[in-house]
């Protein structure tokens, strides 16, 4: 019997209190079609005996229903849920799966293969930490596997696990598995991916995936699920640059007025001297307040409400960052654009930008060049087709708060929306800042000292009609 199986019977707060205290691990499954995915997620919830028994008895009965798998239990509709999902045999939407090992709980998202599903996994892959990259044994690296591979880094996940599928349809041949690792090495060395593990697994017989493979001995490596539990992402967080779009301002009473949101990166700490951004108005934290008390520092990830010493105007799509550590201000910036809509991005027309919490409108005025994904080369065009990469130069109505996304995803991404129909038709990465000519800009022209900081906190409060930095006042 586990441990968490003993305290389960023996003390229900100690096990949800020890649940509470694991790490979260996002990771999706990608690559090309029927390259297993679906398995692989249905095979790792069945083989950690977290699906329950009607569940179980649904799956077997659709099994015969649909006869994907010609009459044989099905994994894959674990997560394939929709009518034509099951018809056809194939994702199209991405589907969410949540379970947990005794060190760790995990979100799965099951990205589809299509290559017109693109989107679909470009989505799936904006919030995760690791991705699975699966190919079939059989047909080795393909199309999707390079344009996935290529999303995955461009969406800045660091951890990538290829997960060589189907080795029962290639006799567990190792020397099949070695041309596999070493073709996805060759075309992964212009990948911005610093951590790359291969494994050879059968998700439908089980080989390697939770259990060790008697097929496969000569794989002396860790299975999936061990990759899983013991790949190190805490590293990952950006924890120097302080970072916190204001998503909502709160005032229940007269004596209370707080900035709520969550943090993008970096760390804060009652009594830091903290700047809103673009205005540059200076305060310092008085409070960090959250739904289970006032901390005395709080770290990127955590949703909590900052008070100030000074009344200060700040609201929502503001960024709160510390005065030492400015972020740009800018109206315009270089990014690349994931195309998500039938109707072909035009450069000129005027669509909706949503960065961070704040919205603002704006145009994309030139293509710079789009990529290949499938050779990583730059194509010259003048317009985006649906699914398609580009490197882009956006120009926004009014400055917003900015960083690279490499550094920080928060603030370095941003949504296209279209302003007729309402729908989101493109998603943004950052890769080069502008510094606007507002005077915002001129604040992170340089680094103050933390006495020139508290200075201009303790002159601002005596004289808030001030607008400007005493610094930069003294300096002028």
């Amino acid at each position: 019997m586990t441990t968490e199986q003993t305290l389960l019977e023996t003390d229900i707060e100690a096990y949800l209190q020890k649940h509470e205290d694991k790490d979260m691990l996002r990771f999706l499954t990608c690559g090309n079609v029927d390259d297993g995915k679906s398995t692989l997620i249905g095979r790792l919830l069945h083989d950690s005996k977290l699906i329950f028994e009607d569940h179980m008895a649904a799956i077997k009965c659709d099994s015969k229903k649909y006869n994907t798998t010609d009459g044989e239990f099905d994994l894959a509709l674990l997560v394939d849920g929709l009518q034509s999902e099951r018809e056809q045999g194939i994702t199209i939407d991405v589907a969410y799966r949540y379970f947990a090992t005794e060190s760790r709980k995990f979100i799965i998202a099951d990205c589809p293969g299509h290559e017109q599903y693109t989107r679909n996994m470009a989505t799936g892959a904006s919030n995760c930490d690791l991705a699975i990259v699966m190919i079939d044994a059989r047909y080795g690296v393909q199309t999707q596997t390079k344009r996935h591979s290529y999303i995955a880094s461009l969406l800045g996940i660091k951890h990538v696990i290829v997960a060589v599928n189907k080795m029962d349809l290639v006799d567990y041949s190792q020397a099949e598995y070695r041309k596999i690792k070493s073709a996805y090495k060759a075309f992964a060395q212009d990948l911005n991916i610093p951590d790359i593990r291969f494994v050879p697994i059968s998700a439908l017989k089980g080989d390697n995936v939770v259990n060790k493979s008697e097929s496969m001995d000569w794989y002396p490596g860790a299975t999936l699920m061990e990759l899983l539990n013991s790949v190190t992402i805490n590293e990952d967080k950006n924890l120097e640059d302080f970072r916190f779009p204001v998503q909502f301002v709160t005032r229940p009473n007269l004596d209370f007025r707080g900035f709520c949101g969550t943090i993008a990166a970096g760390v804060i700490s009652v009594g830091d001297v903290i700047t809103a951004m673009p205005s540059g108005k200076s305060s310092t934290v008085a409070r960090i307040v959250t739904a289970d008390g006032d901390l005395t520092n709080a770290f990127a990830g955590q949703a909590i409400t900052i008070t100030t010493n000074d009344e200060i105007d700040i609201s929502r799509g503001d960024v709160l960052v510390k005065s030492n550590q400015l972020a740009t201000a800018s109206d315009s910036f270089e990014a690349t654009i994931v195309w998500m809509d039938e109707v072909a991005l035009q450069p000129g027309k005027e669509y909706e930008f949503k960065v961070g919490t704040k919205n603002t409108y704006g145009r994309i005025g030139s293509i710079n060049h789009r990529i290949d994904v499938n050779t990583l080369k730059q194509i010259e065009v003048n317009a985006m087709q649906l699914n398609e990469i580009a490197s882009c130069n956006v120009h926004v109505s009014s400055p917003v708060v900015i960083d690279v996304y490499n550094n920080v995803k928060g603030t370095g991404s941003f949504v296209v929306i279209d302003r007729l129909t309402n729908v989101t038709v493109g998603a943004g990465m950052i890769t080069k800042t502008t510094v606007s000519e507002a005077r915002s800009s001129k604040l992170e022209a340089r680094v103050y000292t933390q006495a020139e900081i508290e200075l201009n906190a303790y002159v601002r409060k005596c004289f808030p009609e001030w607008d400007c930095h005493v610094v930069e006042c003294i300096k002028y």
